[in-house]
């Protein structure tokens, strides 16, 4: 029993179904981890325990029938639950979702059973957990630093071993982030593969995506399949894929063209060198494997306007945001009712014009055209496959460090850029990618940390990047934390730094 703690969902799904386990004993053990290892880390916030022990008894008989899984209380309401967006106004109100969104309905038919609920940054502003209504989430494998965000509750969970996947949304690299910094696989899937409704068509004008964060590749996959599918009324829907995604999971990818780079775009931020020498790992990985991997990369990564271009998006949607919270409120918000840096954007929104909005959205769609070229070129020619980069620039930072209340918000988004350097480009272009986890390097305090590197693939190719993830997974083992010891793992070429 102790081990089914340290399996990945689809090996806890066959226990169920081959009666090794019932799934009621399966949610119970997971909810005695939450007890046990929770305090230490506040992955959770919400605990439903009762109500996942009923639910327990009469899940549907799915793919995933009676596997405990957590909730982020951002990305979605999950009905008769809290649903606060990390907002202390909301949970003084003590907001309740009166609703499923199609995402949570589609995860309790195919059996799973929501334990919780789990923390979350602000309106997943920052690329850390440290909402003022609910106090710091903390890593489990350094309790001293962050989990990433905005993601970071579910990571904490996952990565404790409190579950074994967890729900998550990503806006800049909300769900990429978080993998790394705990050693987790993180896929963002193509923009409208899974849908945001019913509340939502698109979030921030399209960046916005959400899937789970998992331990292995093939239940990243597995999951993508439950998830995946327009419903009606969507705006912009993906293309349905030609298989299943877990079809991709352990199928040879065949010779591919892999671009690398290891500097920032436009820049904005140095790369630590245990983030670069884990490009450099997999990169000879890969290379072992049979794939042509060189220096390429798209040329608009080093475009300046992009990072103006998502601001305006970034405020204009946090604004509309406040007044959805004043709908709730029944009263128009304040200052006082938000952190600071959430305040410093609903300001920064008040002085843009309709025009600069559309504007913004009008860049943004040619900057994604100029970028996706690199891998599906206009006209024919030959284009690259994959693009491998660092997943941060940046090693996880100190808890305190990425403070949405601190004093100064234009320094709190200063300090968070190296985070999202990578990752929110492709938010942007609405390209798949994953953080895979690629090495173990001593921290700051001395104990181990996690880095994770990114491919990015061309739209709609989550089963190439699910295929070669999975074949980086048979090259390693890669480093985990098991559930309880974080300082139980194993080292992967150590003197990256």
């Amino acid at each position: 029993m102790d081990d089914l703690a340290r399996v990945d969902a689809t090996a806890q799904a066959e226990a169920v179904r081959r009666g090794d386990v019932d799934a009621r004993e399966l949610v119970e053990q997971a909810i005695a981890r939450v007890e046990d290892r929770n305090p230490a880390l506040n992955a959770v916030i919400h605990e439903r325990f009762d109500r996942a022990r009923d639910e327990a008894r009469r899940a549907p008989d799915g793919p995933f029938r009676g596997v405990p899984i957590v909730v982020k209380d951002l990305d979605g309401p999950l009905a008769g639950e809290a649903y606060h967006l990390g907002n202390r106004l909301m949970r003084d109100l003590g907001h309740v979702a009166d609703h499923d969104s199609y995402l949570i309905a589609r995860l309790r038919a195919a059996g799973f059973v929501v334990i919780g609920k789990t923390n979350a940054p602000e309106l997943g502003l920052l690329p850390t957990t440290e909402p003022s209504a609910y106090g710091p989430t903390r890593n489990p494998w350094d309790p001293n630093r962050s989990p990433g965000g905005s993601s970071g509750g579910t990571a904490a969970a996952v990565a404790s071993g409190m579950v074994a996947l967890g729900h998550a949304g990503d806006g800049g690299g909300s769900i990429r982030i978080p993998a790394s910094m705990c050693g987790l696989f993180g896929l963002k899937p193509t923009r409208g593969r899974v849908s945001l409704g019913p509340d939502d068509g698109e979030v921030w004008s399209g960046l916005v995506v959400r899937h789970v964060l998992t331990r292995s590749v093939r239940d990243s996959a597995a999951v993508l399949d439950v998830l995946a599918g327009a419903m009606p009324g969507d705006p912009s829907p993906a293309p349905p894929p030609s298989a299943p995604f877990a079809d991709a999971v352990g199928r040879r990818p065949g010779r591919l063209r892999i671009g690398v780079r290891t500097t920032a775009p436009a820049g904005v931020a140095p790369v630590d060198p245990a983030c670069g020498g884990a490009v450099e790992l997999v990169a000879r990985v890969l290379e072992n494997q049979g794939h042509v991997v060189e220096p390429a990369a798209p040329a608009s990564l080093d475009e300046e306007e992009l990072l103006g271009q998502f601001m305006v998006i970034a405020a204009t949607a946090v604004a509309r945001d406040l007044e959805r919270i004043g709908a709730v409120a029944g009263r128009e918000v304040g200052p006082d009712d938000v952190e600071r840096l959430t305040w410093a954007y609903a300001e920064m929104a008040a002085g843009y014009s309709a025009a600069q909005h559309a504007a913004a959205v009008d860049g943004m769609h040619a900057w994604t055209r100029r970028t996706v070229e690199w891998w599906t070129p206009v006209g024919g020619g030959e284009g690259h496959d994959l693009l491998l980069t660092p997943t941060m620039a940046a090693l996880p930072p100190a808890i305190g460090e990425v403070d949405g209340d601190g004093p100064d918000p234009w320094a709190t988004l200063a300090a968070a850029t190296p985070f999202a350097a990578f990752t929110l480009p492709f938010n942007v272009s609405g390209q798949p990618a994953v953080s895979v986890p690629a090495a173990a390097v001593e921290g700051p305090g001395g104990r181990p940390l996690p880095v994770g590197i990114q491919l990015v693939g061309a739209p709609g190719r989550e089963d190439l990047l699910l295929s070669v993830a999975a074949a980086l997974e048979a090259a390693g083992p890669w480093v985990a934390s098991p559930p309880g010891d974080a300082t139980d793992v194993t080292l992967r070429d150590a003197d990256l730094t």
